[in-house]
């Protein structure tokens, strides 16, 4: 199992009238987790793409717990727990002051430049293999 931590500050283009961020706002946060989780594990996700690899969403889910405010400072929680084959999936726990907010996953297929499916960079393998073993 492999993990990071980020920290994101809620601004007022992703919260409604009333200063509550909005329920989409939390996907692109996940996606801070996950780029800052490859990055801390020497995999940027753009040495990724530069190879040609791509991970889609291929499916999400998401629980609300807690609404999060405008200026809040939530810290997003994003852990690996099992070592990636041809997909990964990936959990979030989104906190503020170690309230919990949200809770959800993300998983990705690896696809090639022209949208076909495949597997993984030999490098993503064998660090991936380094970190789970």
């Amino acid at each position: 199992m492999i993990s990071s931590r980020v920290t994101v500050a809620v601004r007022y283009a992703e919260t409604d009238m009333m200063g509550v961020a909005y329920h989409g706002s939390f996907l692109p946060w996940f996606e801070v987790g996950r780029t800052a989780l490859l990055k801390a594990h020497g995999l940027p996700y753009r040495e990724l793409e530069a190879a040609g690899y791509f991970l889609p969403v291929v499916e999400m889910a998401v629980r609300y717990h807690l609404p999060a405010r405008y200026d809040d400072n939530l810290e997003i929680l994003t852990t690996l727990r099992e070592k990636p084959v041809a997909r990964l999936r990936l959990d979030y726990e989104v906190r503020r002051d170690g309230a919990l907010l949200v809770t959800g996953h993300t998983v990705h297929a690896f696809i090639d430049r022209a949208g076909r499916p495949t597997r993984p960079p030999v490098n993503f393998s064998e660090k991936m293999g380094m970190l789970f073993a």
